[in-house]
């Protein structure tokens, strides 16, 4: 039996994903897995990986990309003992998801409630957790805080409205002029960050909602930047005193627009708000990898997983799958993803064949 994955064998643009057929069905090892996949999440950081320019993953070549998936345990290997046939599980793979057959380790995975749509189920492991865990263990923050999301129409930023929303919190959101009905439905405020100095929209929308006066609470209580480099001071001039700010990724040196030296200067910046914030009126900043924090705290990862997935299951969050493709479309959604804007998440189906 034949079956069908996505190739990388060179860097570069969507041209780069190829549609290969396989002749066998690979076979778990000791301590793995076999997953029919039934959704692939995609998004900014699969563009990322394949460009070449993601921190956490430079190849080995060929490689499938696919940085989540939800599926159905087909096949356990020697050893498995947790994880049974038939359950339906996700993982957070960094690669491997555009396929049809995956091998996972079994300890990796996380098992997914029983009637999840598998396609809403797989906005969870990356989009959702990473935002969840940034609000959650990252900030301490009351209901009523006012956060600002930097592209809040990508699939990060749109489960940040969403949980937003859930948390009783108030969000602002920027983003292109087109995209600002995506950030708006969630009940956020959208601003276009193109359109003249969005530091002082910010601070002009939020001088009401703490104590009179710009200079008596004019700004958020948090800020979550993925753009990175020198994106991060004017994010960071949104704060109000004692706001924090957490970036959680370089997007501009991912495209091309900052180089490494840029993004690394915002490393440090976010190093020296988050040392030494007194001189900053108490603002300070942090970094998060979703990747770097599973590996430090596995237990927080599985609870986080597990609160999100009945989240979803009572319908307390609702995630925004824009497209729901097959396969063979990938290089149209890389196409799309690198236009941005996209205002949720584009689902690969394996098995589906339209």
């Amino acid at each position: 039996m034949t079956w069908q994955s996505i190739r990388i064998s060179r860097f570069g643009g969507p041209e780069v994903l190829e549609l290969v057929e396989q002749p066998t069905i690979p076979a778990p090892g000791p301590g793995e897995v076999r997953i029919k996949v039934l959704a692939a999440g995609t998004g900014f950081t699969d563009s990322f990986i394949r460009r070449g320019r993601y921190p956490d993953f430079k190849g080995k070549l060929p490689f499938t990309p696919g940085y989540d998936l939800v599926g159905i345990i087909d096949k356990t290997g020697p050893g498995v003992t947790a994880r049974r046939e038939g359950e339906l599980v996700a993982d957070l793979c960094v690669v491997g998801g555009y396929t049809q057959y995956a091998i996972r380790p079994a300890r990796l995975l996380v098992p997914v409630p029983v009637g999840l749509d598998p396609a809403e189920a797989v906005c969870i492991p990356l989009a959702y957790l990473t935002a969840f865990q940034m609000l959650t263990r990252a900030c301490s923050l009351p209901r009523g805080a006012t956060i600002l999301v930097i592209g809040a129409s990508g699939s990060v930023g749109t489960a940040f409205l969403d949980l937003a929303r859930h948390l009783g919190l108030t969000a602002i959101g920027t983003c292109s002029a087109r995209n600002m009905a995506a950030v708006e439905r969630f009940g956020a405020t959208a601003v276009d960050r193109r359109a003249g100095d969005f530091v002082t929209r910010v601070q002009d929308l939020t001088a009401g909602r703490h104590a009179v006066g710009r200079n008596d609470g004019a700004g958020v209580d948090a800020a979550f930047d993925a753009m990175g480099g020198g994106h991060f001071a004017p994010t960071f001039a949104c704060l109000k005193a004692g706001g924090m700010l957490v970036g959680y990724g370089s997007q501009t040196m991912a495209v091309g627009g900052e180089g490494l030296l840029s993004a690394g200067l915002g490393l440090a910046r976010l190093k020296l708000w988050g040392a030494v914030p007194w001189l900053f009126g108490g603002r300070h900043a942090a970094w998060y990898s979703i990747t770097d924090r599973r590996l430090t705290h596995p237990d927080e990862f599985t609870a986080d997983m597990a609160t999100l997935f009945g989240l979803l299951r009572d319908g307390a969050i609702h995630p925004v799958v824009i497209d729901r493709l097959p396969l063979a479309a990938a290089r149209e959604v890389h196409a799309r993803i690198d236009a941005g804007g996209l205002g949720g998440k584009i689902v690969l189906l394996p098995w589906s064949t339209s």
